[in-house]
């Protein structure tokens, strides 16, 4: 029987990652479970990111060998084959005295990876061509839209060269798997993360008179393709992977991981999460792991009662920022097309762009909350959960004026606070609820609201996370991932693991703020 099922789970593999990295699941049938559901680890992704001593295939012979002894020590077998991952950053010690300036200058080197050299044993790293910077903590490798953040302060230390690099080896991703996965790491390859990669070419191509936008034509449209796989043939009110066609034909785009079992980092909590929902098992997994794929792991904005992490329906929601981000890919691939002197495709894609900008300001705009919110196209309805996603309408300059100021005041009056701006209305213990607030929201909300001309509120917006983040530098001598906005004797809290620090994206923003 076990024979049978191997031999099963390997067509599956092989279906799912054809020319692909096999996953550390994949790799080490029910040795890998046996150790993400026994606890060994407090964090899931000790495990996951492992780096084996020998062969898999010596490793699995000797685990099927000694697996059934009466004297069998599970964590005593993983520790003989398996070295476990450090963080960097826990390694670090900050000099508060020195101040945060200098602080934030040397965190680039202790952040900074060199280009990955291939292991001599199987691990989860996907390897990258060229050099890049991590979030820190936890987070050992590239991801994907925290780079766009923490590339902001590379420009403004005049680190182009690093931009770049990161930039280069994000289109080495999307050349290999026709994507860029949420992070290099074999088990993130069933999905993506917001797709800010058009920002990062715009940034790049500012920084750098020797870059243009067409340089990366190619993989602007395939990014652009897999986030529209199969949208041609698709029928009204239904959906296929990343798009959603709506009963009116106005096609938009969703969260979608293709997997439906546990996230391999976080295997045991999603393990016991599924026995307390009354989904069936594969949709509550695939809409847990799209949620992922958003970058906003977790938050009440996903759950269909605005509570309860049981109630997780992200891929009924069309989202209000992803579909802004899309927007700006049509446009920069149009860009793109223009330099390089395709003119058809470019007036293909601004068309594309002012479709899409239509449907947003029909889809997103919900008149009731005279907010931005996430529209239900299962049930045909606005969410009404308000976050900072709203935020992404200003950002790219596509709300009205009567909009932007309707939004701008329920933004004064329910989202600032002592430190900044909330993430949500909601105290669920998520970490992307309140009280939490994070780097990349408060930089798209600031740019928003200059965008419209409220300067004062996006300097004062400004000012409280810079001296939020510096009262907890002060504190602590360290850079977190999240702040608690709410109550300034916190330092935030929440999620499936302890807070980290580093941290890529925070840094980002808070120098490119400081300057």
């Amino acid at each position: 029987m076990r024979k049978i099922f191997l031999i099963g789970l390997l067509f599956i593999s092989c279906q799912l990652f054809a020319q692909h990295e096999l996953s550390p699941r994949l790799t080490y049938p029910g040795l890998f479970e046996k150790v993400q559901l026994s606890g060994i680890y407090p964090d899931s992704k000790s495990f996951a990111d492992a780096i084996p001593k020998q062969t898999p295939t010596a490793i699995m012979d000797a685990y099927l060998a000694q697996k059934d002894r009466n004297n069998f020590a599970l964590k005593a077998f993983v520790n003989e084959h398996f070295s476990l991952p450090e963080s960097h950053t826990a390694l670090y010690q900050s000099d508060i005295n020195a101040g945060i300036k200098k602080h934030l200058d040397t965190l680039w080197q202790v952040l900074k990876r060199h280009p990955d050299t291939v292991s001599a044993y199987t691990t989860s790293l996907l390897p990258l061509p060229k050099p890049y910077i991590v979030p820190g903590g936890r987070f050992r490798e590239i991801y994907y839209w925290d780079s766009y953040f923490t590339m902001l302060g590379l420009q403004k230390a005049g680190k182009t060269e690093v931009i770049k690099d990161m930039v280069d080896n994000f289109a080495f991703l999307i050349r290999k798997y026709g994507f860029i996965p949420n992070g290099n790491r074999s088990y993130y390859l069933t999905r993506s993360q917001p797709p800010f990669f058009s920002l990062m070419v715009q940034l790049l191509a500012k920084s750098d008179t020797k870059v243009k936008v067409s340089d990366y034509k190619d993989v602007l449209e395939l990014e652009y393709n897999f986030w529209m796989k199969g949208a041609e043939n698709l029928q009204k009110n239904k959906a296929i992977g990343h798009v959603v066609k709506l009963k009116d034909g106005t096609i938009l785009n969703r969260y979608y991981d293709t997997g439906d079992w546990p996230r391999e980092e976080s295997y045991k909590e999603d393990f016991e999460a599924s026995k307390k929902t009354k989904q069936a098992p594969d949709a509550f997994m695939r809409n847990v792991r799209s949620a992922a794929e958003s970058g906003w792991d977790f938050s009440s904005r996903w759950f269909a009662d605005g509570k309860s992490y049981s109630e997780i329906i992200t891929t009924d929601l069309l989202p209000v920022d992803l579909n802004t981000l899309m927007f700006n890919l049509e446009e920069v691939i149009a860009m793109a097309n223009q330099q390089s002197g395709d003119v058809k495709k470019a007036n293909l894609f601004l068309t594309k762009a002012k479709t899409r900008k239509a449907a947003i300001l029909k889809y997103f705009w919900n008149k009731d909350l005279n907010f931005f919110t996430d529209y239900n196209w299962k049930n045909q309805s606005f969410s009404k959960e308000e976050t900072l996603a709203a935020m992404f309408p200003l950002y790219f300059k596509i709300a009205t004026p009567l909009q932007a100021k309707l939004v701008v005041s329920k933004l004064q009056t329910n989202f600032l606070k002592s430190g900044g701006l909330a993430t949500t209305l909601k105290t669920t213990g998520e970490q992307w609820d309140s009280p939490n607030a994070w780097a990349p929201l408060q930089w798209v909300s600031i740019q928003g609201l200059n965008n419209y001309g409220y300067n004062k509120l996006a300097q004062t917006v400004t000012d409280r996370w810079v001296n939020q983040n510096v009262a907890v530098f002060k504190q602590t001598g360290k850079l977190m991932e999240k702040y608690d906005v709410v109550n300034p004797n916190s330092i935030g809290g929440g999620g499936e693991y302890p807070l980290q620090d580093g941290f890529g994206w925070t840094n980002g923003v808070l120098l490119k703020l400081l300057k």
